[in-house]
């Protein structure tokens, strides 16, 4: 089994900037990706940002030049540096993993708990 735990998010000012954090433990054998996703009420949850087991990344188009994901030194460990933060990023980030566990050497994915960014102007 695996866990996902996330922190840092809450409320900033339109402008400001927010780091989110997410860690992967347990039985881990690789991890292909690990990103974050947010929802907005009423909204699909959608695509932030991902960093592949590589170190590639994607980002969504509403956030390039503004959010950052980078992998922490602790392993399974990725960040979401938020700078120019708007209105509009308001949301529930879900951290999300996709990886390979033992001892059966299946392919997963899991998803944290969730954290809430709320951006005011």
């Amino acid at each position: 089994q695996v866990q996902l735990v996330e922190s840092g998010g809450g409320l900033a000012q339109a402008g400001g900037s927010l780091r989110l954090s997410c860690a992967a433990s347990g039985s881990i054998v690789s991890v292909n990706a690990m990103g974050w996703y947010r929802q907005a009420p009423g909204k699909q949850r959608d695509l932030v940002a991902v960093m592949t087991g590589v170190g590639g990344t994607n980002y969504a188009d509403s956030v390039k030049g503004r959010f950052t994901i980078s992998r922490g030194n602790a392993k399974n460990t990725v960040y979401l540096q938020m700078n120019s933060l708007k209105p509009e990023d308001t949301a529930v980030y879900y951290c999300n993993a996709v990886l390979v566990e033992g001892p059966g050497l299946r392919r997963s994915e899991y998803w944290g708990q969730g954290t809430q960014v709320t951006v005011s102007s």
